[in-house]
């Protein structure tokens, strides 16, 4: 049988959920389509942060815009999301990086985020627990935080319900083609026709497009990440170590500390195994920097998929083919950058033109600027 949709959306993680809670905003008829269950990719996979450092006006305006829509979340979904801006501590261990660190700090404080450079004094005042040997400076953001994603897509899913959208779950798009309208066959043999589509399946929309006759420039990594027992609150903000050998950590609300590592080199390809090596290097990273939690038990340990793109940028465009739309290769920001993207996008999806300037994101960029906050 067939069914017929103003807008598909492929992907059920947070750009995905959140792009079909503002599109039914509209009115539209939307449809939301996953390989499996809601989170089940990136997001479900995420440690939770919400920061809005980053280089460019584009990212730190959109970080900004999340901000505001994630404190919103309780009062919209009626239940809590677990948000807290509980603040994010990024760690300078050389004069280079403290020299990028002021220079941002310029940059975000012109865009109206409250940012400050701190000395390791006043790093440790703010947590007493950091190790600050070597430390030579910080930037903070004490307006930064973290949510539940869970609860985040519960939410968005409850609206979309509330709005009479479709959810088609665990059923893979196994073909997708382009006649009057888009034609999408799933596996159960559900056949979707919609007027617009929009890509967001994370580390599976590379291959999507490929469905369709697109190349996209996105390439997927796997990142690993553990989560401890609940432990008495001692961390406040989200702790980020940008040496080569460092971590970054934050304690939930819950008490478990949750957290993770860029590997060097890193691990290509759409992968869920994990490693002893990852579990016992990120302890011993974890320990150096904070001390106090040599004795704090692991209790899971999980992989997922960063989408990368050639400059640490997400794409949020219209492809060349017209009514089809791509919003991934969030570098593993996706988490935090969802509301406010997919505010903005849902809005292009609709008016067919922008309401604020993305091109920073398009599909057509170069790729030659780097976001240096990774």
């Amino acid at each position: 049988m067939n069914k017929t949709y103003d807008f598909a959306v492929i992907g059920a993680g947070i750009i995905g959920m959140s792009s079909a809670y503002y599109l039914s905003d509209s009115g539209a008829k939307i449809a939301v389509i996953d390989k499996s269950y809601i989170g089940s990719g990136s997001t479900g996979r995420c440690i939770s942060g919400i920061r809005q450092q980053f280089s460019t006006p584009t990212s730190i305006g959109v970080m900004k815009e999340s901000m505001s829509l994630f404190s919103r979340m309780e009062d919209e979904f009626g239940f809590s999301i677990d948000f807290a801006q509980s603040g994010y501590l990024l760690l300078a261990h050389s004069e280079e990086l403290l020299n990028t660190f002021r220079s941002n700090i310029e940059i975000q404080k012109k865009e109206g985020v409250n940012v400050s450079l701190l000395s390791p004094e006043e790093a440790s005042s703010i947590v007493p627990a950091l190790n600050t040997q070597g430390l030579l400076g910080a930037a903070y953001c004490p307006d930064d935080g973290q949510a539940y994603p869970f609860a985040t897509l519960k939410g968005y899913q409850t609206k979309i319900d509330e709005k009479k959208g479709d959810f088609f779950l665990f059923n893979p798009v196994v073909d997708f083609q382009k006649n009057t309208n888009f034609v999408v066959t799933l596996r159960d043999g559900t056949i979707i026709e919609a007027n617009k589509v929009l890509l967001s399946a994370g580390p599976w929309s590379r291959e999507l497009g490929q469905k369709i006759g697109l190349d996209l420039p996105f390439y997927p990594e796997r990142h690993e990440a553990i989560i401890t027992e609940r432990l008495p609150k001692f961390i406040g903000p989200m702790l980020v170590d940008y040496r080569k050998d460092g971590c970054y950590f934050q304690q939930l609300l819950t008490g478990q500390v949750i957290g993770c590592y860029t590997p060097d080199p890193n691990v290509p390809g759409i992968r869920q195994d994990n490693t002893l090596r990852f579990l016992t290097e990120m302890a011993k990273r974890m320990v150096r920097l904070v001390p106090e939690l040599e004795k704090a038990a692991v209790l899971r340990h999980w992989a997922g998929s960063y989408t990368m793109t050639p400059d640490g940028n997400p794409i949020v465009d219209q492809t060349p083919i017209q009514n089809l739309y791509i919003a991934s290769g969030m570098c593993g920001h996706g988490f935090m950058f969802g509301p406010g993207i997919c505010k903005h996008l849902a809005y292009y999806m609709i008016h067919d033109h922008w309401d604020t300037d993305f091109s920073e994101f398009s599909l057509n960029r170069t790729f030659q600027s780097k976001e240096s906050l990774k």
